[in-house]
């Protein structure tokens, strides 16, 4: 059946691997356990564990949601358990499901397919052949094995997460005005996203570690507290990384304003420039209204025209240097009188 791997793990060989479910859970019931793997599960397959394993109606409903938040829920003969698996490309932030059901002697395990078509438990078969001997323990020991892949690629994808985080901090450094905005805004929204699902999945391992799942082995427990570790570790650093991103922004906004302030000053500075050339002009424009060509002609006569107005433009210019020297006294007073004035 493509995307379906049915095997049987004994005490002894390698897992035997068989065409259907039911032919792995009679095997199953002969020696060892049955570990029942779907990629790209349909709702029928699903449905048909439900009689076989005792399976809960509900949990396969949320295993056919990929909007489910991460959790472990114990039933009368299995324990259901959804988890995250990250991957961080080009960009992107893809959160996407794993599913597992652990009873007695049998493990479902269900991958959820990523953007490129790929499963997010690809290549997991290839792990429990490689750890054969532990495999061999029981589903408990399996279900290590995955989630220790899971978290595997969570690292990975924080990892990539922190590379380009550093390179936009460096983008802000250097050239804050080409500098975009949301590129903050979306680190802020997958840092929330990973948190909220680190939370849980920590909240999960907890529960495993303290041993409130009845099907976890006693010899598992302890390979599940490093698991616990490293999703604290991972949970920390996505705080750490949420701070980094506000403090990010703050500076953005600080460098932002600093350039506003910076251009209102100047602007500042050329209205004060063209205000006092206006000033100065103002009366010799008067001046020039009020003892225009045909005034002094009629003032003076026509024959006085080469006194008039030379003495006219004299008058002019001593007006304009008496305004130049006022307003520049009148200013440094002012700014004097500012700069000592008490705080």
């Amino acid at each position: 059946m493509p995307g379906s791997c049915f095997y049987q793990i004994g005490n002894n060989g390698p897992p035997k691997r068989v065409g259907t479910a039911e032919a792995a859970v009679a095997a199953a019931e002969v020696s060892g356990f049955a570990w029942l793997h779907y990629s790209k599960a349909t709702k029928e397959e699903l449905t048909g564990l439900v009689g076989l394993l005792g399976l809960n109606s509900l949990s396969i409903e949320d295993c056919l949601d990929e909007n489910q938040i991460p959790k472990m829920e114990d039933f009368p003969g299995n324990t259901f358990i959804l988890f995250n698996a990250f991957e961080y490309d080009h960009g992107v932030l893809e959160v996407g499901e794993i599913n597992l059901f652990i009873g007695e002697n049998f493990l479902v395990s269900i991958s959820h397919i990523n953007s490129r078509k790929r499963p997010y438990l690809e290549g997991i078969q290839r792990i429990v052949e490689k750890n054969l001997e532990a495999a061999r323990q029981g589903p408990s020991q399996v279900m290590y094995l995955i989630l220790d892949f899971v978290v595997d690629q969570k690292f990975v994808a924080i990892e990539a997460l922190e590379d380009e985080l550093d390179d936009v901090e460096g983008a802000l450094i250097s050239d804050p005005a080409s500098f975009k905005p949301a590129e903050l805004i979306r680190f802020r929204r997958y840092l929330l996203g990973l948190r909220k699902s680190l939370f849980h999945e920590r909240e999960i391992l907890s529960k495993i570690c303290r041993r409130d799942c009845p099907f976890i082995s006693e010899e598992s427990i302890y390979h599940y507290r490093d698991i616990y570790d490293h999703l604290v570790r991972f949970f920390e650093l996505t705080e750490s990384y949420r701070d980094i991103v506000t403090s990010l922004m703050e500076m953005y906004l600080s460098m932002l304003n600093n350039e506003m302030a910076r251009a209102a000053n100047e602007t500042n500075i050329t209205v004060r420039r063209l205000t006092l050339i206006t000033t100065i002009f103002m009366p010799m424009t008067l001046l020039a209204g009020i003892g225009g060509m045909s005034e002094w002609s009629m003032i003076t006569g026509p024959r006085n025209w080469r006194i008039s107005y030379p003495a006219f433009m004299l008058g002019m210019i001593f007006v304009g240097f008496a305004s130049y020297f006022f307003l520049s006294r009148l200013d440094r007073k002012r700014t004097g009188s500012r700069r000592h004035r008490p705080l």
